[in-house]
């Protein structure tokens, strides 16, 4: 295995550089040079990186440093980690330099949510090259402990091997290969789902729009946080960069779902970009004294209103038998109820299983590691487990079929419903009755 003493990560104020930072300083027990453009928010977000990680003692392990000092940082360093903005330009910029102080034996990576890994490897030289890997971990890592390895054609496999060893063993990780696919497995298809519930919160934009999708697509159909609060949790310009570069570079049949909506669009250029900015699709308000209150953008006016609280019947019904533990009973409320909140909750739960296992076969390397992703990524019911859900009341295939026509047209969803497998996961751990 690796022996990792030394990190230098690049880009340290970003919430997730911080974020990893303090994984590399807390469980690998390593030395950490945290670098960003300016010394002094570097040194005022340690305490943040601190509390990522639960561990006071971690503070000794981090190294404050800028731009100036990066090519002493890396010459410094066992293993180098680029957490920098989504923007090819400044990561290539940034691998030049990187690989141009790399020293001999160490290991680059780049955190990159779905960039070109293969892009950025040329970007070294070319006895650097084998050693550079895309290593995606996802936010907030202490709690989420998916990480995306990438190889290129350019990659050592014993590296590879030794690398991956490090991050299950050391780091802790649940680790999924992927191949170099734009947005990777997790995002490829958790931020499908996320962009059509955008889109779908556009179209019914006079029945409420943003928190009446969320409140369609709640913790009772298996997901820790509605589908646009964890948009406005990433940021909406991440959730804009990833969908942009899915849309550009693949051509499947759900590929209009990754169009990122115009009102959406317009808050990234206004700067709201979600909670890291105060304000996005939500706006928390805080008084003097202090209560808060939480609003939410109202896409026809552009003004922020109060949330509504809505009352589905099929969604209360099915917290009901949730908190009861009668899952099966639950399904079938949502299976067989046909307001129009229960078909778009069930459109998106098959969609969902569906749309898995095919970027399984797409981009990961078994139809498992759709699971893994979802389920270690972002704490969804991840898809063969809501597969076998859904399954307690009806026939996916004839659920599908009869629920997803326009995509049984566009691909061949009996040969993917082939492709379900039992589940190592339990579904009962996602449904969830509160709100």
């Amino acid at each position: 295995m690796l022996k990792i003493d030394t990190v230098t990560v690049i880009g340290a104020t970003g919430t997730m550089g911080a974020n990893v930072a303090g994984i590399f300083a807390s469980f690998g027990n390593a030395r950490v040079y945290c670098i960003g453009r300016d010394l002094e928010k570097v040194k005022k977000t340690l305490p943040r990186t601190v509390r990522s990680v639960r561990a006071d003692s971690i503070a000794k392990n981090l190294v404050a440093a800028d731009f100036s000092s990066l090519e002493e940082c890396v010459a410094d360093s066992d293993l180098v980690f680029e957490s920098l903005a989504e923007d090819i330009d400044i990561k290539t910029e940034t691998a030049k330099r990187v690989g141009g102080a790399l020293r001999t034996g160490a290991v680059s990576c780049t955190g990159t949510s779905g960039l070109s890994i293969t892009r950025l490897a040329e970007c070294y030289p070319e006895g650097k090259r084998d050693r550079f890997f895309g290593v995606h971990m996802f936010n907030p890592p202490y709690n989420l402990s998916l990480c995306e390895l990438t190889p290129t054609a350019y990659s050592d496999r014993n590296v590879l091997s030794e690398l991956r060893e490090y991050l299950e063993r050391t780091l802790l990780r649940t680790v999924v290969e992927v191949r170099d696919s734009p947005a990777f497995l997790g995002n490829r298809i958790g931020f499908q789902f996320i962009n059509e519930a955008l889109q779908y919160a556009e179209k019914y934009r006079d029945n409420g729009g943003i928190d009446y999708i969320d409140a369609i697509l709640g913790p009772f159909t298996g997901r820790a946080m509605a589908p646009l609060e964890t948009s406005d949790f990433v940021g909406l310009d991440v959730h804009k960069a990833i969908v942009d570069n899915v849309y550009k570079n693949t051509d499947d049949f759900s590929r209009e779902t990754f169009v990122f909506p115009e009102f959406a669009r317009r808050l990234v250029n206004e700067k709201k970009l979600g909670r890291k900015t105060g304000g996005g699709l939500y706006q928390l308000v805080r008084y003097d004294n202090g209560l808060k209150r939480k609003t939410v953008l109202d896409i026809n006016t552009g003004m922020y209103r109060d949330v509504i609280p809505y009352v589905f019947p099929f969604a209360e019904k099915m917290k009901k038998y949730i908190a009861e533990g009668d899952y099966s009973m639950a399904f079938e409320r949502l299976v067989n109820n046909r307001s129009q909140e229960a078909e778009i909750a069930l459109y998106f739960l098959l969609k969902y299983i569906v749309y898995s296992l095919y970027a399984a076969g797409e981009v990961g390397y078994s139809t498992e590691s759709a699971d893994d992703v979802m389920a270690t990524g972002f704490n969804w019911c991840p898809p063969l487990a809501m597969a076998r859900a859904l399954s307690t009341v009806s026939d996916i295939g004839s659920l599908v079929h009869e629920r997803l026509p326009e995509v049984c047209e566009a691909v061949d969803v009996d040969s993917l419903l082939l492709k379900i497998k039992p589940s190592r996961y339990d579904y009962r751990l996602y449904f969830k009755s509160g709100n």
